[in-house]
């Protein structure tokens, strides 16, 4: 009782902390108290420790170059909503509640979901600020900046640093192997790129004559779907990227 008394405070402190930086809208600020609340609570220090190392250096490159970012095309600037909190935490927290009980590859499962949230979250903060231009995953043929399932030189770089921040952290706090996790966050952006670049939803804008990848484009139009799948949106393929990165840890836990 005393810890998840501790976890729930300490949950809702860095939430608060994160909505009063506008990081997280209010709906945000709750979801991620409840991610919070399940990781400390179900994992303790040593659980908190890989969070921390998922959540603040990707709050923190989601404010440098704020401004540069919310001008591009299907740039996710702003703070992030509840949605987008269980996108990239929720296999992470749930993990954890399972390796509590159950132990095993579910540890290695819990740090590399956030290595992939990680990894991800770094190659678009920093590739996004790419002089070049990125290129399709998928076709190499070159895309908008901001535009989901592109990649950059830089982006690639900072993928792979993401993942390897929560690798270490993970290792170095006893939670799971390093190259394990490593391998997980590498494998869940690379899935989130191609996902991106193929059946997540690429919208149309026929009053600004211009793509965009939400129902509603910014100018406050309905958009026409152009390519994709209607239902398969930006949080819908970063909670496939977090389960991919999970599924490999474990994986590789075993090997």
């Amino acid at each position: 009782m005393t810890q998840a008394a501790l976890a729930a405070l300490l949950a809702a402190f860095v939430a608060a902390l994160a909505y009063r930086a506008r990081a997280l809208t209010l709906r945000g600020a709750f979801a991620a108290f409840g991610v919070g609340a399940l990781v400390f609570g179900a994992g303790g220090w040593r659980a908190a420790a890989v969070l921390f190392a998922f959540f603040i250096p990707s709050t923190l490159l989601s404010r440098v170059g704020r401004a540069r970012k919310s001008a591009l095309a299907g740039a996710h600037a702003g703070p992030r909503s509840e949605w987008q909190v269980l996108a990239n935490g929720g296999v992470a927290a749930l993990c954890a509640l399972a390796s509590a009980s159950l132990g095993g590859p579910l540890g290695a499962a819990f740090a590399g979901a956030f290595a992939a949230a990680s990894a991800d979250t770094w190659g678009t903060e920093i590739g996004t600020l790419s002089r070049r231009r990125p290129v399709s995953i998928l076709t190499l043929r070159p895309l908008v900046a901001g535009r989901s399932g592109g990649i950059t030189p830089i982006g690639t770089l900072a993928t792979l640093g993401g993942a390897f921040a929560v690798a270490a952290v993970a290792a170095l706090a006893g939670v799971a192997p390093f190259w394990g996790v490593a391998l997980g966050g590498v494998a869940g952006a690379l899935l989130d790129s191609m996902l991106g670049a193929s059946v997540q939803a690429l919208r149309w804008c026929a009053t600004c004559n211009a793509e965009c990848e939400t129902l509603r484009h910014e100018c406050g139009s309905i958009t026409s779907l152009k390519r994709g799948a209607r239902w398969i949106e930006n949080d819908g393929v970063n909670f496939a990227a977090t389960l991919c990165g999970a599924t490999v840890a474990a994986l590789a836990w075993h090997w």
